[in-house]
């Protein structure tokens, strides 16, 4: 067989079984046996670690620095920062001009700040980081689509795509948010959601929490209604029902109204939104806790008429 191993031995020594030493505050590769420089300049690629402490009789643990890698960005970027003092000779300034050349800057620029723009409205609405990360890997892939070429993206706004690439990523990580959340959070009118839905699904592939899907097998209406099981009711009772300040016993109440509803198909046709308006209306309405028919329906998002009937019906 052929030995298809490498090796780094010392030319002098020759020994079969080598003592190289790396002397990374040096950056020298060393014989230990002869003490032959075999190389010079290594990189050091070890995690950089510090105490921070006045002194070290205590100690201390040392603390990692440097900043957390992400994944979703260029890595170029990130470790590549030129400083612009360069005591008016202008190499700062040609080495920032080269490193345009090699890399987009700006288009990176931009994708940082669309990044930061989507983290905080996730945060706003109490959105996971992995639902945060999913939206910001669409809206990078959408990127990508126009940076290549696709005429349909370039005349879509940028908070439209990033509106629409949260939406999908609360489907994709079965977090419910209703329509009117997402829309009072981005500002982003429900319509011109829905048509840069249409625009996505053509052109991304959407990976779900266990297993990969199109987002062209899932329909506009399937998301605006979000109705997706028991799951869903659970999590809409408990987020509106907090939002309404209902006690623990009437949130669950108005879970049990509202999952026998959906099982039995009293209100076929409605929408989970409607249906957890409802029972919740009708639970605060079992209870001395009572609130109004108005006070409801602008919480949970739907229309104070269909609210009514849907309780009516139950």
């Amino acid at each position: 067989k052929v030995d298809l191993n490498l090796r780094l031995y010392c030319k002098d020594c020759k020994d079969p079984v080598p003592n190289i030493v790396e002397n990374f505050a040096a950056g020298d590769l060393i014989c230990g046996n002869c003490g032959l420089v075999l190389g010079n300049r290594i990189i050091d690629t070890r995690s950089e670690w510090r105490t921070f402490s006045n002194s070290d009789e205590g100690n201390d643990d040392p603390s990692r620095v440097g900043g957390v890698t992400n994944p979703l960005l260029d890595p170029k970027l990130e470790s590549t920062n030129i400083s612009r003092r360069d005591g008016g000779s202008g190499t700062s300034r040609q080495l920032n001009r080269t490193l345009n050349k090699v890399i987009d800057v700006k288009s990176e620029k931009m994708l940082v700040a669309v990044f930061k723009e989507i983290q905080s409205m996730a945060d706003r609405i109490g959105l996971n980081k992995v639902v945060a990360d999913t939206a910001k890997q669409l809206y990078k892939k959408a990127e990508e689509k126009r940076a290549e070429g696709e005429r349909s993206l370039k005349s879509k706004k940028q908070e439209y795509i990033i509106a629409t690439c949260i939406f999908i990523a609360c489907k994709q990580c079965r977090v419910p948010r209703t329509f009117k959340e997402i829309c009072n959070l981005t500002k982003v009118p429900k319509r011109e959601i829905g048509r840069c839905y249409n625009l996505l699904k053509k052109i991304l592939y959407v990976q779900g929490p266990n297993e990969k899907t199109k987002i062209d097998d899932i329909s506009i209406n399937e998301i605006v209604t979000a109705d997706s099981g028991n799951d869903k009711i659970e999590s809409f009772i408990g987020r509106f029902g907090t939002q309404l300040n209902l006690p623990p016993n009437i949130q669950k109440y108005a879970k049990t109204i509202a999952i026998n509803a959906a099982n039995d198909g009293t209100l076929g046709g409605k929408s989970t939104t409607t249906l957890v308006a409802a029972a919740l209306y009708f639970a605060t309405h079992m209870h001395s806790d009572q609130k109004s028919s108005k006070e409801v329906a602008e919480v949970c998002g739907c229309t104070e008429s269909t609210m009514k009937t849907a309780y009516k019906q139950l």
